[in-house]
């Protein structure tokens, strides 16, 4: 069974910017998900969103676009935007664990609604031609909120639905619910994705033993601490290059230089920069040490030194 790796979108990370530098220095994904659009009430899509979605700026990859909403109006402009644009596929987020969206009713926290998700699919099946795929936790509160949403989401002919096995309550603490994801297979018509904890090319073989019906992956902060790790895995190696650090120095100065032309002034570059540090520093020997030497540098040569010194050692 051929192997299919998605990326799975992280708001403030896997913009047009990461995703095309990451393709090409990387490679191993087949499909980028781009993170949510979320209009708050307002039927006006960002700039910042409009700007990730161009398709001057996805020219070498594929990309499908991402909603965040529990309004069925909202949804139908999104659809519309993006059908302007060319896309034929919308990816509706109900995975988001953090309190301030799952406290609105959306994200994971719109999981244990299921008669508000049929009104919206219902009216965006209606009224429009898209193709409507999902991206799900297994619950909020519990793992068997998804179950009761799948009567529903069978009524409709869905693309696929990408499930992050674990419940938004643990944001991303403690381990996936495998036992969990396994009863959702079972549990609809659908075809599912699986996502979550996908850091290692042994770990994922391990998966594939487990769930040899699925055949589509999608790997989130796995990919940011280690970019080569699609790569590999699509390779079925645990040999990194041999000139590991060279790719990744390459990478890393593409994406700095086109953050810092994009954002004004040096915090909001340090910030950015230091965010994805976070994970990058996992790679290396001691991601402590790493990650602190990142942010003890207080200016843009500091921290160019700082990663010098990092990708030396």
């Amino acid at each position: 069974m051929a192997t299919t790796l998605l990326s799975s979108p992280l708001q403030g990370f896997t913009d047009f910017r990461f995703r095309n530098a990451f393709q090409q220095y990387f490679g191993g994904i087949d499909t980028f998900y781009a993170p949510y659009i979320r209009l708050n009430g307002k039927l006006v899509i960002k700039s910042s969103y409009q700007r990730d979605l161009q398709p001057e700026n996805n020219t070498t990859l594929e990309v499908i676009p991402q909603v965040m909403t529990n309004d069925a109006d909202e949804f139908l402009f999104v659809i519309k935007y993006i059908q302007e644009l060319g896309y034929k596929e919308l990816n509706w987020n109900l995975g988001c664990p953090y309190p301030m969206v799952t406290k609105r009713g959306m994200g994971s926290g719109l999981i244990c609604e299921p008669q508000k998700i049929n009104h919206i699919l219902e009216r965006a099946h209606n009224e429009t031609d898209v193709v409507i795929s999902m991206k799900m936790r297994m619950g909020y509160e519990h793992s068997e909120e998804i179950l009761d949403t799948f009567p529903i989401l069978d009524n409709y002919p869905l693309k696929n639905i990408a499930i992050h096995a674990r419940i938004g309550k643990q944001l991303y603490k403690g381990g996936v619910d495998l036992d969990a994801f396994a009863r959702c297979i079972d549990a609809t018509k659908h075809t599912l994705y699986y996502n979550g904890d996908i850091t290692s090319v042994t770990g994922f073989k391990a998966m594939q033993e487990r769930f040899p019906m699925i055949d589509h992956w999608m790997i989130g902060r796995g990919l940011i601490a280690d970019p080569f790790l699609p790569q590999m895995i699509k390779n079925n190696t645990t040999e990194y290059p041999k000139d590991r650090f060279k790719i990744f120095k390459a990478f890393h100065d593409t994406i700095y230089q086109e953050y810092d032309a994009a954002l004004s002034g040096p915090t909001p570059i340090k910030m950015k920069m230091q965010g994805f540090w976070e994970y990058f520093a996992q790679a290396f020997p001691n991601p402590q040490k790493t990650f602190k030497k990142i942010k003890k540098a207080g200016n843009p040569r500091a921290y160019q030194s700082a990663v010098a010194e990092i990708l030396k050692e």
